[in-house]
């Protein structure tokens, strides 16, 4: 087994479609779900497949991101070049942070329009991709 994406439950499609491709997300395609409600696949330039759903349901309200999820963890290159981009295409995030010291990995916060808290992730040299056992021991 596999996770195949994660999907988040967005109050206005357009608003946090616009945020998610200035961060580097690319639409991978739209389905219109009945009801008004749609959704968007997305997924990041080089990744093999989706690994985002916006789920657009406008019957079901505003949504209230209080309900137990935490947060989406993105894997970048360069945090501060990462930091920089963003902050040029109008996304606001917060300074980079160092919570394993000063040899882990680089972290920043950003924070989408209906409340959810991406954590960016930048690895230290020589880290292999993702947070694997190897990583606790």
């Amino acid at each position: 087994m596999k996770t195949l994406f994660v999907s988040c439950r967005v109050t206005e499609l357009d608003r946090s479609l616009a945020f998610y491709t200035a961060l580097g997300y690319v639409e991978l395609g739209k389905v219109e779900i009945g009801d008004g409600a749609r959704l968007v696949i997305l997924g990041f330039p080089g990744e093999p497949a989706a690994s985002l759903e916006l789920v657009h349901r406008p019957v079901a309200g505003r949504v209230d991101v209080g309900s137990g999820f935490d947060h989406l963890a993105i894997q970048v290159d360069t945090l501060a070049a990462t930091l920089e981009r963003l902050t040029d295409a109008g996304l606001e995030p917060g300074p980079a942070q160092h919570p394993g010291g000063p040899h882990g990995p680089k972290t920043s916060w950003l924070t989408d329009p209906d409340g959810y808290r991406i954590e960016l992730v930048e690895w230290p040299p020589g880290h292999p991709d993702g947070i694997t056992a190897a990583d606790f021991s």
